[in-house]
């Protein structure tokens, strides 16, 4: 059965950094891409970032080019989300997800997703 749990949010001042981490189980990181997808209240959630089975293909939504690098070690079933320069805005939780098939691509579309972990809070704020 996938599980998948996430780790690493809190409460960062503009400017500071996270790092998220999502552990998995019940499947391997070399067969599905996964991604990172964040949700803040009353909006949808969206595709903030992701990467395909072999790494070689990864996808980041335009609003954290240049300051998120989403990275996973598949020995340990881990995938990490640095957040650098984080900007102060709604709160958010954060959620990592395997996509539903199995390849080197890599997509930010939520309804692509199947099994999710059950989030973690990221608070921009001073």
């Amino acid at each position: 059965q996938v599980h998948l749990v996430e780790s690493g949010g809190g409460l960062v001042q503009p400017g500071g950094s996270l790092r998220l981490s999502c552990v998995a189980s019940g499947f391997t990181l070399d067969g599905r891409p996964i991604g990172w997808f964040r949700q803040a209240p009353g909006k949808e959630r969206e595709g903030v970032s992701c990467i395909s089975n072999s790494a070689g293909r990864v996808y980041y939504v335009d609003s954290v080019k240049d300051r998120f690098t989403i990275t996973k070690d598949n020995a340990k079933s881990t995938m990490h989300l640095q957040m650098n320069s984080l900007k102060p805005e709604n709160p958010a939780v954060y959620y990592c997800a395997t996509h539903r098939g199995y390849g080197d691509y890599c997509s930010g579309s939520v309804v692509e997703y199947d099994y999710w972990g059950q989030g973690t809070q990221v608070t921009v704020s001073s």
